[in-house]
């Protein structure tokens, strides 16, 4: 039996690995794939001690750092079911073949991170990867010299938008927001700096008070449909970057408490309501989605962690 399970390998559960290897904890880390969306970010300029690094860049770092305690990473495999079993739990994770893999365990870290939320529109699923992406720093220079669009209205819309403006011929952005001084120009949850900088873009053109209705082409995105005040519209596009929000990665964890968005809720301890169980990161309550607040809470979880390990009994 394990000490511990760490779920998920980007920052939370990184951080947490290494504390908990620092105390000579029985663990190891079951993750669907390192790095999380911290290797899908784009210049990360934020994180204390590095003036600037990519997100790839940094999540590899992350996974160095890890395995240099002898941290053994089951990577490729997803935690399906949290089983209690008297005071221990037994985990259940699948990999792509469809094989499966149980570990016991008397605590465990969720560190399990935000996926991209979708439109849910027509054309949405049959164009994925054939000109719609969720990613734009990864898909982004595929579309060099083109028109692309972008859907959002918040930082990792403007982002895009951005980094868009200096790869494509030119860059739509719409918002379901109205171009007001309440709403900040469109983009009520963007930060000024961003705004500023999209705005002074000759090459991206906004778009407000408009909603996606469809997604246009047939073996690769032509265009898409949207409606605003004056009714339905076409816009000719070859690339579709979506950038609406994101989802935690909780469903698994049935038993678990979640607010009505479907993060786990822990307390100053990164404690959820069932003992033995912490969370940490983006799939937890935290005010904040942001790197280093997720490290810092693998942190606390890692702790919180080992205080009740030493505690444990059957």
């Amino acid at each position: 039996m394990f000490d511990l399970i760490i779920i998920g390998g980007a920052a939370a559960g990184s951080s947490a690995a290494i504390y908990c290897a620092r105390r000579k904890l029985n663990f190891k880390i079951v993750t669907l794939d390192t790095g999380g969306e911290v290797a899908l970010s784009g210049e990360v300029a934020n994180w204390p001690g590095i003036l600037s690094i990519q997100g790839f860049e940094l999540a590899q770092k992350f996974t160095e750092h890890v395995k240099s305690y002898g941290v053994e990473i089951e990577e490729g495999w997803k935690v399906e079911k949290i089983t209690s079993i008297k005071k221990h739990y037994l985990l259940t994770a699948a990999n792509s073949s469809g094989e499966t893999k149980e570990f016991e365990t008397k605590s465990v870290i969720i560190a399990t991170g935000i996926h991209p939320r979708r439109l849910t529109v027509p054309g949405e699923k049959e164009l994925d990867r054939k000109g719609v992406t969720y990613c734009t720093v990864c898909d982004g220079p595929l579309f060099k010299n083109k028109t692309t669009v972008t859907i959002g209205s918040g930082n990792s819309a403007l982002e895009s938008a951005l980094m868009m403006a200096g790869i494509a011929k030119k860059v739509y952005l719409l918002s379901k927001f109205p171009n007001t001084l309440e709403q900040k120009g469109g983009f009520p949850k963007g930060e000024n700096i961003l705004i500023e900088k999209v705005m002074a873009m000759p090459n991206i053109e906004i778009i407000y008070e408009a909603i996606t209705t469809d997604i246009i082409g047939d073996k690769k995105v032509e265009g898409i449909k949207y409606k605003d005040k004056q009714g339905e519209q076409d816009l000719a596009v070859e690339g579709v970057m979506v950038h609406i929000g994101q989802i935690p990665n909780s469903q698994f964890a049935e038993k678990v408490k979640k607010n009505k968005m479907g993060e786990i809720m822990v307390d100053e301890k990164c404690r959820t309501n069932l003992r033995g169980i912490f969370a940490a990161g983006d799939v937890t309550n935290v005010a904040y989605k942001q790197i280093g607040i997720a490290a810092g809470q693998g942190i606390i979880a890692a702790l919180a962690t080992i205080e009740y390990i030493n505690m444990w009994k059957e």
